[in-house]
């Protein structure tokens, strides 16, 4: 087998990632460097720096990729309506790649030979992940220890945690995973295995419960420009605090709750729970405004290719020849997404209220049912007698108009 020289570890400090530290450095002998990505998962990373060096990281780089994360991956996904199978909005799929791109830059930076990242052998992370790389940098060595270690499920790193006295949070009362960052928290595994059990109350971070939500709603009128959402009433804001206080005032009102029974790109279905508050305001928002501004076969096309697209960030192929050919196609269309959207948000529900632009293709003269004067009704017939024109023949073909009679055989 090959030599590792240095390795740099895709590191969270939850506990697969801080049991991995610990091993590799066993394993291999060579150093690791603990590579932190802040993707807005809102913890201490100061804290987890020292923890991946009293865990044995030879170096500890940490990047901040939110905006990168919202501008590049976030908004791209909510203009193209990319949602996995009709209720997932992608918050983890959507990470993985800026993640796994800047760990490439890093590795190259650092002169590492090496990568390796926590996710299992089941999962789809561990797809999204090596695929990047593949992309990015195919020559390099990719080390996945779920795949090959003695280790066979997180009682198992527990046990090893505590025996190497490395810090955890993960216990076996509460051993469900949970991922975060600046567009979402997931659940998942553990007693969230029973896809016939509600998931306890007590593990949502950033909704309140319905039931808790206030009993008045809140209106808020959001602006966008070519697609991108930049004021908020009457505030401009940047990437970043944009969905920061969606997700603060979506979460105020237990807006954005999946929970998801999904099928896995390896082959099985997997229950999730996710908490998606602020995308999914500018999902409803995005596609109010779209409504008004889109020619009508550009908007039938896009909505065609959103599942694909979807599908495609789901399944680690962000920087694929075919995803990039799409984003460019959103991207086209959203030169006249341009204008405000009115929304209220109560008890869980994002209502759309209303939707205005200054692009707007909806004309009032032309949609009215009372009297005007732009519009022939008259033409409608000949327009109903050519599209039927194709229906009208193959009923002629199969004799079922030809007054009752039989058709003629053919040669007769």
């Amino acid at each position: 087998m090959q030599e590792v020289k240095k390795i740099v570890l895709a590191y969270s400090g939850g506990l697969d990632t801080s049991a991995m530290l610990h091993w590799l450095k066993a394993k291999y002998g060579c150093p690791v460097l603990a590579f932190l990505a802040d993707v807005g998962q809102g913890e201490d990373l100061e804290e987890i720096r020292e923890k991946a060096r009293r865990t044995g990281a030879d170096e500890v780089v940490i990047s901040d990729l939110r905006r990168s994360f919202v501008e590049e991956f976030v908004f791209p996904a909510v203009q193209a309506h990319a949602v996995y199978e009709g209720e997932y909005l992608l918050g983890t799929s959507l990470a993985r790649p800026v993640i796994a791109r800047e760990q490439v830059r890093v590795a190259q930076e650092w002169g590492g030979d090496c990568v390796a990242h926590g996710a299992t052998g089941k999962g789809n992370d561990q797809v999204r992940f090596e695929l990047t790389y593949q992309s990015l940098a195919p020559g390099i060595r990719v080390l996945a220890p779920w795949r090959s270690w003695e280790f066979r499920g997180r009682q198992d790193l527990i046990r090893y945690s505590r025996e190497h006295g490395i810090p955890i949070t993960s216990t076996e009362e509460k051993p469900y995973s949970i991922d975060q960052n600046l567009m979402h928290t997931s659940y998942e595994g553990g007693i969230l295995e029973d896809p016939w059990s509600a998931p306890p109350e007590d593990i949502f971070l950033r909704t309140v419960a319905v039931s808790e939500a206030p009993d008045r709603p809140r209106d808020l009128i959001i602006g966008f420009h070519q697609g991108v959402p930049v004021r908020l009433d009457d505030r401009e804001l940047g990437p970043i605090p944009m969905l920061e206080e969606l997700n603060r005032l979506g979460g105020g009102h237990g807006i954005g709750r999946v929970d998801l029974v999904e099928n896995r790109m390896v082959g099985m279905k997997s229950r999730g729970v996710y908490e998606t508050p602020g995308a999914t305001i500018l999902h409803k928002a995005h596609r109010a405004l779209e409504s008004l501004t889109l020619d009508r076969e550009a908007a039938h096309l896009k909505e065609e290719l959103s599942s694909r697209m979807a599908t495609l960030i789901y399944n680690g192929f962000w920087f694929s020849p075919e995803m990039k050919m799409l984003l460019g196609l959103v991207q086209e269309a959203q030169e006249r997404v341009t204008g405000e959207v009115k929304v209220r948000l109560y008890k869980g529900n994002c209502t759309l209220l209303g939707r205005r632009s200054p692009l707007s293709l909806y004309d009032p003269e032309y949609a009215t049912f009372e009297t005007d004067e732009v519009y022939s009704q008259a033409d409608a017939e000949g327009f109903i007698r050519l599209n039927g024109l194709r229906l009208r023949i193959a009923s002629l073909r199969d004799g079922r108009t030809r007054q009752g009679r039989e058709p003629v055989a053919a040669g007769s």
